[in-house]
C-alpha cells in the first residue's frame, strides 16, 4: 500500500507502545505457516483487515468475535499507534498487527489459510495517473484469492463511486471471486452489525454515500 508512514508526532505514551507492545503483536518475518498459531490462546479461523486506518474496525470485529484472530495491516504509524493503545486498555488477545504493506503480507500467507477479509475505505487515489496505485488489482486479487479459502468472504466498503466501479470490474474480471447480489440493497446497506467507520462519517458529513460489497471466493 502508498501511503504516509509517519503523520503527526506521537505523544510519549505511543511511542513507548510502538517500542514494546507493538513488537509482541507484529506478524513475524519470513514465511508463514499456521496462521492459528500466531495467537496466544485457539483460535477457530483467521481474518485479515488490509488498512485499519486507527483501527476502530479491527478492534470491533476482535471484541464481537473472541473465537477468531484478527490481523491487522496498516503502514501508517500514527494508526498503528492508535490501535495500540485501545488493543492495551480492552486486554485484547486476539489482534496481531503488520505495520508495514499489506502486499508484503500476503505473499507469505499459506494458501485457504483465512476465512475473511476486508478492505474498508482504502485510499481511492482519484487522480488518474494515480489509479494504479489502488489496492485493487488482478495482481492483489489473486494474492488474496490464494489466501483465502473457499466459501470464504471479501469485504470492500468505499465512498468513491468510481473505486467502487473500478472494484467490481476488477473482481468480475477475477475467477476466483464470486459477486452475490441480486439487489440494491446488497450493497447499498452494511454489514450486519456494522458500525460506521470515521471515514464512512466523514463521507456522510461531505454528502457521500457508501456502497458495501460482498465477495466470495469460488
Amino acid at each position: 500500500m502508498f501511503g504516509r508512514r509517519l503523520g503527526h508526532k506521537l505523544s510519549p505514551a505511543k511511542l513507548g507502545r510502538l517500542e514494546t507492545l507493538l513488537p509482541r503483536l507484529r506478524v513475524p518475518a519470513g514465511p508463514l505457516g499456521d496462521l492459528k498459531a500466531l495467537f496466544a490462546r485457539p483460535v477457530s479461523a483467521v481474518w485479515l483487515e488490509i488498512g485499519f486506518g486507527g483501527g476502530e474496525h479491527l478492534v470491533l470485529q476482535a471484541e464481537r468475535h473472541p473465537d477468531i484472530g484478527l490481523i491487522g495491516c496498516e503502514p501508517f504509524i500514527n494508526g498503528a499507534a492508535k490501535a495500540l493503545q485501545v488493543i492495551e486498555e480492552r486486554g485484547l488477545d486476539n489482534i496481531r498487527i503488520h505495520d508495514g504493506d499489506a502486499v508484503d503480507l500476503l505473499q507469505r500467507l499459506p494458501q485457504a489459510s483465512l476465512a475473511r477479509a476486508f478492505l474498508l475505505y482504502p485510499d481511492p487515489w482519484p487522480k488518474r495517473r494515480h489509479n494504479k496505485r489502488r489496492f485493487v488489482s488482478p495482481e492483489r486479487l489473486d494474492m488474496l484469492a490464494h489466501a483465502l479459502r473457499p466459501a470464504s468472504e471479501f469485504r470492500f466498503a468505499s465512498d468513491i463511486d468510481d473505486y467502487v466501479a473500478w472494484t467490481l470490474r476488477a473482481v468480475a474480471a477475477a475467477p476466483a471471486f464470486d459477486w452475490p447480489a441480486e439487489r440494491a440493497d446488497d450493497w447499498r446497506l452494511p454489514y450486519d452489525g456494522w458500525q460506521p467507520t470515521r471515514y464512512e462519517k466523514k463521507a456522510i458529513r461531505e454528502g457521500r454515500r457508501s456502497s458495501y460489497l460482498r465477495f466470495i471466493r469460488r
